[in-house]
């Protein structure tokens, strides 16, 4: 027996070339066409059977294609979900596309009524404090307008020289040039003198002392923007207290700035956004108009403490944030503390008056998540060191910048106590700045407090 195959015979009658072949050859001829199993194409199998010697046979025949499919059959299960996918993964991305461009006219709606009234009739700023902050937001209010004349009041005369003649400050951004209108002074009238409004980057311990050497200067009507955050440790005042009462004018204008903002970042005009709190709504938007750009976002609120607390007290938490690091304690231990810590402070906040909503939006959750896990952060810096085993007086001496948090934690827990609140993290924090506690003791104890219901 002999049997041939041949794959995708060529469209043509069947035909014998070998006219040899005799009859009962022929009719011993069987074919027999079936689907490869494998490929699903159709093949022909000839057998060919004699008594006599085989002959050489040359064989063609024509497959019929398949017949067509079913139309009543069913469409199989896995069809049906395809086809749902794909029509769900059309919708979801209409309803993205639709929602995004809604987003963008009301963006631009707003943008083509909103005023420039405010930044065109600004003539002079003034800055008190010749700081990393200070100095980043001199820049970025110099930037806004060229013809905006932009005062530095400094007492530190290296750095005066080096605005006035080399246009940087040299010991916080040496490699960054300032705007040409940015001008340093020491003398405290000239920086005053014809200004419309003056941003205060003084750190809070010295704000009392230095306002104080000022006052004389200051025009009842000048609206303040304050960039420091913490509390003053003996008093428990905060920067909307210390400026009107040192001022001797409860009137003076007060806008306070927070928010996740390194001044590097600034300098660089990496996109950044903060918030501005103030009690006149109208003064509010004003300093919106003069300092919002395509580099900074402002929003604003009228809750004062709510923004002035959690500045305050996101800098001690980044200190025992800094210690976690420090005591190589792991991811989890990181993320339980933060959450701790931002318990602790929406807790005091409220009981202050403050908004919760304020505690979680950018000058509370957003300046804390930067703070405690960035390492440009001088309050989490002091904690790596503290948890790595360096004395304070060690790390304090070899910073050429204040780290708020640690002056602050003492005034936090006081201020705890005034409104009956316990705040387990940051009072183990003023501990171990007070040197009554080591980190490693803290960590043990915090760990050991009662399990209690979250709150």
């Amino acid at each position: 027996m002999a049997s041939s195959v041949f794959e995708q015979p060529p469209l043509s009658t069947s035909f014998f070339s070998n006219n040899s072949i005799s009859k009962t050859q022929r009719l011993l001829l069987h074919t027999n066409f079936s689907p490869t199993p494998k490929t699903g194409r159709t093949i022909l199998l000839l057998q060919c059977s004699t008594s006599k010697t085989s002959s050489n046979i040359v064989c063609a025949a024509a497959i019929d294609p398949p017949p067509p499919p079913d139309q009543n059959r069913l469409p199989s299960p896995d069809a049906d979900v395809a086809l749902e996918v794909a029509s769900a993964t059309r919708d979801r991305r209409k309803i993205v596309r639709v929602a995004w461009e809604k987003l963008v006219r009301w963006s631009r709606s707003l943008r083509s009524r909103a005023k420039t009234d405010v930044l065109e009739r600004t003539n002079k700023v003034v800055v008190l404090g010749g700081g990393s902050f200070g100095t980043a937001m001199a820049s970025h209010v110099a930037g806004r307008k060229e013809q905006m004349e932009v005062n530095m009041l400094v007492r530190d005369p290296q750095i005066c020289q080096s605005i006035n003649e080399n246009h940087c400050n040299r010991k916080y951004f040496p490699n960054h040039k300032l705007p040409q209108n940015v001008i340093a002074t020491m003398d405290a009238k000239t920086a005053f003198t014809g200004a419309d409004f003056c941003l205060h980057a003084v750190p809070v311990q010295f704000s009392c002392s230095f306002l104080e050497g000022v006052a004389e200067y200051v025009e009842p009507g000048l609206p303040f923007i304050s960039l420091s955050k913490g509390l003053e440790l003996n008093t428990l005042r905060m920067m909307s207290q210390i400026i009107p009462q040192t001022l001797k004018n409860s009137r003076q204008p007060y806008v306070a700035l927070s928010g996740p903002s390194f001044a590097l970042e600034l300098m660089n005009k990496l996109p950044t956004a903060m918030v501005i709190a103030s009690k006149d709504k109208k003064l509010a938007k004003a300093v919106q108009q003069l300092l919002a750009s395509k580099n900074l976002r402002i929003s604003t609120t009228s809750d004062v403490t709510g923004v002035e607390i959690a500045g305050a007290l996101k800098n001690v938490l980044a200190i025992a944030a800094g210690i976690v690091e420090g005591l190589d304690l792991g991811n989890n231990s990181m993320a339980a503390l933060v959450a701790q810590g931002c318990s602790e402070i929406r807790w005091l906040s409220t009981k202050m008056g403050a908004k919760s909503t304020t505690i979680s939006g950018l000058s509370g959750t957003g300046d804390i998540m930067l703070t405690c896990f960035v390492s440009l952060s001088r309050n989490r810096t002091v904690g790596v060191r503290l948890g790595s085993g360096e004395t304070l007086d060690d790390i304090l001496s070899s910073m050429n910048q204040v780290a708020e948090g640690v002056s602050t934690a003492g005034a936090v827990i006081a201020l705890a106590q005034k409104y009956n609140v316990k705040m387990p993290v940051l009072t183990a924090v003023a501990k171990i700045i007070d040197n009554e506690l080591t980190p490693q003791k803290a960590v043990l104890e915090l760990m050991n407090l009662p399990q209690v219901e979250e709150v």
